[in-house]
């Protein structure tokens, strides 16, 4: 039996094997700057976060550290916001994987925790927005720059991602008791076929419900709808199954143009954690 950092790691790399996920790494694209391989090694780098998580540390340090070991592959940021919703999902998994615990877990965090976050920007590079004005001092690029300000506010980490939505979908997990990310898993044991198509399905109908907050960072809102709207239409379809060409078009279509969808992704993986450590998906 895989322990929870084992089974955390797993999802991470089921995620990238997915295939396809339109405008994502995946077994048949790379991105630019990123490849497939740096995903792997993303993954085999975050590992010892995520025990730290598992032995329970706080959410923020073991994050930090899951981050720092992910950065050492060469594409820079693969998995930062996979892995900001499994750690907490992980260090809930020691008392029972359940979105009250869950929800606990990331409620009990501190300004700690909250400093830790911040030092994680020093690792990689992360795609946000700039912060409202009124929080320009708490801009997550300073990195720990920003600690002194972060501690002067006294905001949790969870405070913070409450501060975040909307905006940030990953920051909505947390403050939604991870419903996205455990509708998720359901869908994936509900699925059938070999896991990697299983991944491509759910990733597709979670891109078809909601728009993907990190490609209206990066692009504007209105490129976001278009992309869910396209998805939707997919989905309806049942592409996957009647039309994969047209998914494969779809997918094609986003990495020539840069779209990445990639919190959706993040939200995949989370679910794939949560589908392993109750065991409705086996590998």
């Amino acid at each position: 039996m895989r322990s929870p950092a084992a089974n955390a790691e797993l999802a991470l790399l089921l995620e990238v094997a997915g295939t396809p996920k339109p405008g994502n790494v995946d077994r048949h694209r790379d991105l630019a700057e990123l490849r497939f391989e740096h995903f792997l090694a993303g993954a085999v780098g975050a590992r010892e976060g995520l025990e730290l998580a598992a032995d329970g540390a706080a959410v923020g340090p073991a994050f930090e550290r899951a981050v720092a070991g992910m950065a050492t592959q060469e594409g820079d940021n693969t998995q930062f916001g996979a892995l900001l919703l499994l750690v907490p999902l992980v260090r809930a998994a020691r008392e029972d994987l359940s979105q009250p615990v869950a929800e606990a877990v990331v409620r009990e965090t501190t300004v700690g925790d909250t400093a830790a976050f911040y030092r994680a920007f020093d690792h990689v590079d992360v795609g946000v927005a700039d912060p409202p004005a009124d929080m320009a001092d708490l801009d997550v690029r300073r990195g720990s720059d920003a600690v002194p300000a972060v501690e002067e506010h006294g905001l949790t980490l969870f405070e913070l991602m409450e501060r975040s939505v909307p905006g940030d979908d990953v920051a909505r997990e947390w403050v939604r008791g991870f419903d996205r990310s455990f509708v998720a898993a359901q869908r994936l044991a509900e699925a059938d076929g070999p896991v990697s198509d299983r991944t491509a399905a759910v990733f597709l109908s979670l891109l078809a419900e909601r728009a993907d907050t990190l490609v209206a960072t990066r692009h504007d809102e209105a490129t976001a709808r278009d992309v869910t709207e396209r998805a939707g239409e997919l989905v309806a379809a049942d592409a996957l199954e009647t039309d994969p060409a047209a998914v494969e078009a779809f997918a094609d279509d986003l990495v020539e143009r840069g779209i990445n969808p990639g919190t959706t992704a993040d939200i995949t993986a989370a679910g794939l954690f949560i589908a392993l450590e109750h065991e409705a998906i086996t590998v």
